[in-house]
């Protein structure tokens, strides 16, 4: 089977640009955060005022992403965000000017994705979203570990500034991708009810009709997802810092290198994959299950081959689930895809925020291990329910013959 048009290749080179740069941010707007707020409330008010702004503009980017063109709107949020970080860069390093990049920086982030998820099956065709999705994953992954590894070296070299500008010229480079790519990013199902038309704000009932229980059953243990991630990522640097006090990052490496290496190993999987293009629901629930168990595995082994080890089986898996539920929510109807997208944006969002705040409160009180255990253990559960509910469904549809071909 032929993989997604060539030209696609240059969107991915865009996107792992984009990747790396938010990435490199991540460390470098954290540090700058603390420098300016003076301590680490600021930090956490900041990233919850970064947060919310995703969560708001995923309440209206399906609506949104349904109304305009979403080619300019990709296009769009590049520019404000490079523009936010120029001006972040070049302006004087105050709360006012910070609060405003980092609201940018949410909410652009948010539409871009759901834009861009949309988008996949319009720019490759149906049979071709599981790779494109795949080759997505996999430049990320690229752009995350080039990202986390230049963090250090760019801001001890040239300051905050240069991070800033270097983050400002990968959102450039996205936007260009996106002019100079000659692919469609809508297709032509109109025939498929009226979520389009319902303004933001609207209760989904008749998109969650549409949608069917069991896709509105996989976002909801998508923010579960989120939910137990949210606790890895607070307990990470504390758990470091117990098992090597002298050099905590070398473990910290050691955990997202592994980590990342198992994420671009899951589009090589999915490719060899002989079932790769009927893969759902199925395929989501036991992906999350095993993540979350290589999650809490990786608190509970020591530094070194161990931790690499379980830290590859968690990566593995978490881009296995990524690249399954994007491609298994890309099978709906265009119409219906930029609102699942956007409801999955605002479940994402809030299940990582609320994490983050909870699992802080908790570590105080409880070991790493403990603490990682009880909230991927809430992931785990999500995901069992699933595939229960799939299994009673699957049975009961069974003898009529319409199990369809995407669901499984």
């Amino acid at each position: 089977m032929a993989g997604p048009p060539r030209n696609f290749r240059v969107l991915v080179v865009g996107y792992s640009c984009s990747a790396y740069g938010n990435y490199l941010n991540l460390v470098a707007l954290s540090l700058f955060t603390l420098a300016v707020t003076g301590g680490p409330l600021g930090v956490g008010i900041v990233m919850a005022l970064r947060l919310g702004a995703g969560f708001g503009t995923g309440l209206v980017a399906g609506w949104l992403v349904n109304r305009f063109d979403r080619r300019r709107l990709m296009i769009g949020t590049d520019l404000a965000q490079a523009t936010a970080m120029v001006a972040l860069a070049a302006g004087p390093a105050n709360v006012g000017l910070l609060v405003a990049a980092a609201v940018v920086l949410g909410a652009g982030n948010a539409l871009f994705n759901v834009a861009l998820r949309s988008s996949v099956p319009a720019m490759v065709g149906q049979d071709q979203r599981v790779g494109a999705n795949g080759q997505l994953v996999t430049g990320r992954s690229i752009g995350t570990v080039l990202g986390f590894a230049s963090a250090g070296v760019i801001v001890a070299s040239g300051g905050f500034a240069a991070a800033f500008y270097l983050n400002a010229a990968s959102f450039v480079v996205s936007a260009m991708a996106l002019v100079v790519l000659r692919l469609p990013t809508r297709a032509d199902d109109d025939s498929t009810g009226t979520a389009t038309g319902t303004a933001p704000g609207r209760p989904e009932r008749t998109l969650l009709a549409l949608a069917g229980p069991v896709v509105v059953l996989m976002i909801a243990v998508r923010g579960a997802d989120a939910f137990g991630s949210a606790s890895h990522n607070m307990a990470l640097p504390l758990y470091a810092s117990r098992l090597d006090g002298a050099e905590p990052a070398v473990v910290m490496s050691q955990f997202w290198a592994s980590w990342a290496v198992g994420t671009l190993l899951a589009h090589q999987v999915l490719r060899r994959w002989r079932h790769g293009e009927a893969l759902g629901e199925r395929a989501f629930g036991l992906g999350t299950c095993l993540m979350s168990v290589g999650f809490v595995l990786a608190f509970a082994v020591p530094a070194g081959p161990a931790l690499i080890a379980v830290a590859l089986l968690a990566g593995l898996a978490d881009g296995w689930t990524e690249i399954v539920y994007t491609s298994r929510l890309q099978a709906a109807p265009d119409k219906q895809r930029g609102r699942l997208f956007g409801m999955s944006a605002t479940a994402e969002t809030a299940g990582f925020a609320v994490g983050m705040l909870s699992s802080s409160a908790v570590l105080e009180a409880a070991p790493e291990v403990t603490v990682v255990a009880i909230f991927h253990g809430v992931a785990f559960l999500a995901a069992t329910a699933l595939l229960a509910v799939a299994f009673a469904l699957r049975r009961a549809t069974a003898p009529a013959g319409s199990v369809e071909k995407d669901v499984d």
